[in-house]
């Protein structure tokens, strides 16, 4: 707890609540299909709402980790037995209510693909409700506040209180930083006080950048409420004490974690159109492993949602069957396929359980069939209901200028990306959707023909393999960027998407795919519905090109980013790249957990869990522009300075082998430092409680906070990664933090964590760093000047004189003007400085140098800076002298070139036309020296004018000098200084009266 928390963020993490039939248990029947057992057990989760565990009639027990668990499902999405024995052993025909009514599906997931169902069936209907929507609200609030405690876990399931606090006392003691133990300061007794915890959270654990009207620094009072959080001796509480081992529990606590419960929960502004938001999004997301041949299965797309994706495709292709139905599969390759209502039906289920707001189907349409296509449109009115927004919201008509709604005002809405056919349905297009010649083969549209056999299958999947290769040796130029990603849709015409029908453009509204042409051309339209794909490498193109353009096009449209085709092994690019250009829909495969898609799991852990994340403003704003690439602050945007120093690791292995921590950090290209600190390997293999204490990494100015992200990653000595944590930098807690760790898929480890201490301040340029010491500690800025100045006469004392006598100011050791005049007034004086604080600024004041007229009149620096004045001028007018008489020679030589001109043309060329050009010449020469002229005239007052203002501020600074010299005293000076520049203003005279006689005499040319 950095700070007393005012109501600023109205919504507050809950804990989770569990139900009084859940907590006292509930009959069911545990049934496994694979080994065709029943078992009566009695289901429970305990109070705290951590696990979830039954017991048989043999009392054991079995527990299952409710983090783990991704879904709870009732109803016709449950898995019900088929096999008849399994179904007699249930003695289904004796229960009450229908089957699917009564069963309860557990699903859990090491990751999205790797999916496990634990199956009960309840005795009735009721039963089976409450035990799905109480287990999934506390997955929910699980998810949401990352609470995860081993000691709770262990009592709920009723195990002796004694035996918890044995685990939990065998526990080795974490590694405490010296430098936290000084700064703590703590008693002889191994406590400390009130006011030093108080001192310790305020100046080391307090975010810096925090305001302190809206979050004041912690009051004793406060301190003191916390420290009975975690001291249960009342014996110290009544002293005003906490022993160290409740200090170290403090330090592991939630409580100190290194992010701020609020970022976890919905905090951000819904409110805004959907173009100012980030969104989660996936691509492909049917396909579990690789592009070529991997399976696709319908329950990615549950997982995916549950995940908190907010955008997900859906490749649909002309089904072969009978019934003619719609499937999806990856066109052109030996994936699998899958129905396209089941897919539907899975959406309308999972769509808003982890998120409220609003979710966007990509369709990839390839099906040329009326039929079909009819059939896509009925599935998606039918099973989505009224979540399907089909009709634009009044407020926010399909017109140009008009910004898309927001999040907030669609949320529970499904949104379709389907190609839209702007005229209504035809024979042409009929025609072309349907008919085909009699001995034209269907092979080539199918994505995998049921009926062709294997052999051709096997064909056309290594010809397509091969035109990939030559494909992507050639150069990628006119992309579509329309969705047609793929490689197999690169190497055949009939696999572009196929033409909508009327029943599927209804559907389309707010997310309108169209062929990118320009930057230009898309701000002139300013038609906030129409959205551009683009595979990773074009949208690259385009970021590199046009870096600001590309922000600005995010401002108002939407764009989606998908991977390239030759990506066969579901790999991901870096979403940091498309993020930093305000991107929204940056598409990653989901399957495959590389440390792109780390980066994605933990950009939209935030917020809730919602799948929207709120750009930065300046990236919102139509008046502000913003270059990805620059490597200077951003206006409006305060930088960040921040330090890390890794001190120690706990439980990071229980093997016995060294290990190590790497910190990086992700952003723009400027903040961006990959490896940027990478500790030693710990000594004597411990990898239990290794201590490291280095030397803190310093990441000296992160231009974009809001998009930068700190990674904290531990490895063995072999390289074999252990866990990591992603922070976002403009949430990170600063002071002494342990960050628990997570493995690859964001699941927490639960006991391996590094013990960091975390400094972030805002950034202040080297040339300002002077300054700023001396406004945060004045005291202590004087007295090194003092220092300095000692130490400097030291150097230049002669023979015989004494310390006392070379006693400068540090204030006369800055200015240079007038030091001459300072010396000889300074003679003698022996100058002293009070050491108390409250004398400082009237030493400061007596000690101020006086300079005279006199001895301004003397100085080097005046004489130097008079020369300067006359020295300018005078180059000055040479050099219009220069110009002048080159312009004079021009003018003669074309007056003369024309009038040759004439001559050689009297036959054709009358004497009013020879007058007409002459004259026109003339002008022309007229208004040329004219424009010189005033060019001269006002370059020459203007430097008169600075020469006096010079002039005037050195009579000023000599007056306010000597307070003794009288106001004639001063005219007069004045006047003398003033008549020595007299001359050079009459040269100037001199050279206007000549210009006006140049002028003449071109006026009197023939």
């Amino acid at each position: 707890m950095a700070s007393a928390q005012p109501g600023v963020h109205a919504l507050k993490l809950q804990t989770p609540s569990v139900s009084h039939t859940l907590r006292n248990g509930s009959n069911f029947i545990k049934w496994d299909e694979d080994l065709s057992t029943v078992t009566p057990v009695t289901l429970y989760v305990d109070q705290h709402g951590f696990y979830l565990y039954w017991t048989d009639q043999n009392k054991d027990t079995e527990l299952l980790d409710l983090t783990l668990v991704k879904d709870v499902r009732t109803g016709r999405s449950t898995k019900t037995p088929k096999e008849a024995k399994l179904r007699e052993l249930l003695d289904v025909g004796n229960l009450v209510g229908r089957l699917e009514n009564r069963m309860v599906t557990v699903v859990t997931a090491s990751d999205l693909v790797n999916v496990n169902q634990l199956n009960f069936i309840a005795t009735q209907e009721d039963e089976a409700k409450v035990q799905k929507v109480s287990t999934v609200m506390i997955i929910v609030r699980l998810f949401s506040s990352d609470r995860k405690k081993v000691e709770n876990a262990l009592e709920s399931c009723r195990l002796p209180y004694g035996r918890v606090k044995f685990v939990l006392s065998s526990y080795p003691p974490p590694n405490l930083s010296p430098d936290l133990a000084l700064s703590c300061r703590g008693g002889k007794d191994g406590t400390l006080s009130v006011d030093q915890m108080t001192e310790f959270v305020n100046n080391k654990q307090r975010d810096p950048r925090l305001n302190e009207i809206l979050y004041p620094p912690l009051r004793p009072a406060q301190t003191h409420a916390l420290m009975e959080r975690y001291q249960h001796d009342q014996a110290q509480l009544k002293q005003g004490s906490i022993s160290l081992q409740a200090f170290s529990s403090y330090l592991s606590s939630d409580e100190n974690g290194v992010i701020p419960p609020d970022k976890l929960d919905q905090s951000e502004d819904m409110s805004f159109p959907l173009s100012h938001y980030f969104i989660n999004s996936s691509h492909n997301t049917y396909l579990t492993a690789g592009q070529l041949a991997g399976s696709s299965s319908v329950e990615m797309y549950r997982q995916v949602l549950l995940a908190g994706c907010r955008c997900v495709e859906l490749d649909v292709w002309k089904g072969r069957t009978a019934e003619e139905e719609p499937v999806i599969t990856h066109g052109f390759t030996m994936t699998s396929e899958i129905s396209f209502k089941e897919v539907i039906e899975a959406i309308a289920e999972c769509a808003f359980k982890t998120s409220p707001f609003p979710v966007i189907l990509s369709f990839e349409n390839h099906v040329d069939s009326l039929k079909q296509q009819a059939k896509m449109a009925e599935y998606c009115r039918s099973i989505f209901g009224d979540a399907l927004l089909i009709d634009p919201l009044d407020k926010y008509p399909l017109e140009s200028g008009v910004p898309l709604p927001s999040p907030q005002e669609l949320m529970g809405k499904i949104l379709i990306k389907n190609k839209k056919s702007h005229k209504p349905s035809n024979n042409t297009d009929t025609k072309r959707l349907t008919d085909q010649p009699a001995n034209q083969s269907n092979e080539p549209v199918s994505p995998s023909n049921n009926t062709g056999g294997k052999t051709q299958r096997q064909k056309d999947f290594f010809s397509t393999c091969l035109t990939l290769i030559l494909t992507e040796m050639e150069a990628e130029s006119e992309e579509d960027d329309d969705d047609e990603d793929d490689y197999g849709k690169k190497v055949s015409g009939d696999a572009r998407e196929a033409i909508a029908t009327e029943e599927m453009s209804t559907l389309v509204n707010y997310v309108q795919p169209t062929k990118f042409n320009s930057f230009e051309a898309s701000k002139k339209a300013a038609r906030c519905y129409h959205m551009s794909s683009f595979v990773e490498t074009k949208a690259l193109e385009h970021l590199t090109k046009s870096p600001v353009e590309f922000v600005e096009y995010n401002k108002s449209q939407l764009s989606r980013i998908y991977p390239k085709g030759t990506r066969v092994d579901s790999s991901n690019f870096m979403p940091q790249l498309f993020w930093n250009a305000g991107c929204q829909l940056v598409a990653l495969n989901y399957q495959t957990i590389d440390l792109s898609m780390q980066l994605n799991l933990f950009m939209f852990e935030y917020n809730g869990r919602s799948g929207y994340r709120l750009k930065p403003e300046f990236m919102r704003r139509p008046d502000k522009h913003f270059d990805p690439f620059t490597e200077n602050t951003v206006d409006g945007i305060v930088a960040n300075t921040l330090s890390v120093k890794v001190i120690s690791g706990q439980f990071l292995t229980e093997k016995r082998v060294g290990v190590y921590v790497e910190v990086e950090m992700f952003g723009l290209p400027a903040d961006t430092r990959r490896k940027a600190l990478k500790t030693k390997t710990s000594q004597n293999n411990n990898a239990i409680n290794p201590v490291w204490d280095e030397e803190p990494i310093v990441f000296k100015k992160v231009i974009l906070p809001t998009l930068a992200s700190l990674r904290i990653a531990a490895f063995e000595e072999g390289g074999k990664f252990i866990g990591h944590r992603i922070i976002p930098v403009s949430a990170i807690r600063p002071g002494y933090r342990y960050i628990g760790l997570r493995n690859e898929k964001n699941q927490s480890l639960i006991l391996p964590a590094v013990f960091v201490y975390i400094e972030v301040k805002d950034y202040v340029p080297d040339t300002f760093a002077d300054v700023i010491e001396a406004l945060s500690n004045p005291i202590r800025y004087v007295n090194l000047l003092e220092q300095r100045s000692k130490q400097l006469a030291a150097l230049t004392l002669e023979d015989g004189e004494e310390d006392t006598q070379t006693e400068v100011s540090p204030v006369s050791t800055v200015s240079g003007l007038c030091l001459e005049s300072r010396q000889a007034a300074t003679t003698g004086r022996k100058m002293s400085y009070r050491t108390k604080s409250e004398d400082l600024v009237l030493s400061i004041l007596i000690d101020v140098p006086v300079c005279t007229i006199e001895s301004l009149q003397q100085s080097k620096v005046y004489q130097k800076e008079q020369r300067r004045q006359f020295k300018e001028l005078k180059e000055l007018v040479r050099r219009h002298q220069k110009k002048t008489s080159e312009l004079l020679r021009e003018f003669n030589n074309k007056y003369k070139k024309t009038a040759r001109q004439c001559s050689k043309s009297r036959g054709s060329c009358s004497d009013s036309e020879k007058n007409d050009r002459l004259q026109q010449l003339r002008d022309e020469q007229q208004q040329q020296l004219l424009a010189l002229r005033q060019e001269q005239y006002y370059s020459q007052k203007y430097l008169q004018r600075e020469h006096i203002k010079t002039v005037k501020s050195y009579k000023t600074n000599s007056t306010t000098a000597d307070p003794d010299l009288n106001p004639g005293q001063c005219v007069e000076n004045f006047h003398f200084h003033f008549s020595s520049f007299k001359i050079t203003y009459r040269k100037n005279d001199k050279m206007q009266n000549k210009c006006n006689r140049i002028l003449d005499i071109t006026q009197k040319c023939e």
